[in-house]
């Protein structure tokens, strides 16, 4: 998600909002205050989509890493010592 586009649409939607707004309540006011709500509703739901976004990478390296090394543990002839090689465990 490429921030500067997010931006520019994201002002695009709002002064359409802005303007459908206006047109149907015709207060001024009404249409600062519900125009604020849905800047503020549209920034959530974009930090909310990035957080996602980042949990998703960290989860996807994750699940790599795991795999990473299952299979050089399966590599191994005759190692039965699958259980010591978890993450965090120290083989000195």
């Amino acid at each position: 998600m490429y921030a500067p586009r997010v931006f520019v649409s994201m002002i695009g939607a709002l002064t359409v909002f802005a303007v459908v707004t206006y047109v149907l309540n015709g207060s001024f006011t009404s249409t600062l205050i519900q125009t604020a709500i849905c800047a503020i509703l549209i920034q959530i739901g974009y930090f909310l989509a990035v957080v996602f976004l980042i949990w998703r990478k960290a989860r996807g390296r994750g699940k790599k890493k795991a795999e990473v090394l299952q299979s050089a543990n399966d590599d191994k002839p005759g190692s039965n010592t699958r259980h010591l090689n978890r993450p965090g465990h120290f083989n000195r």
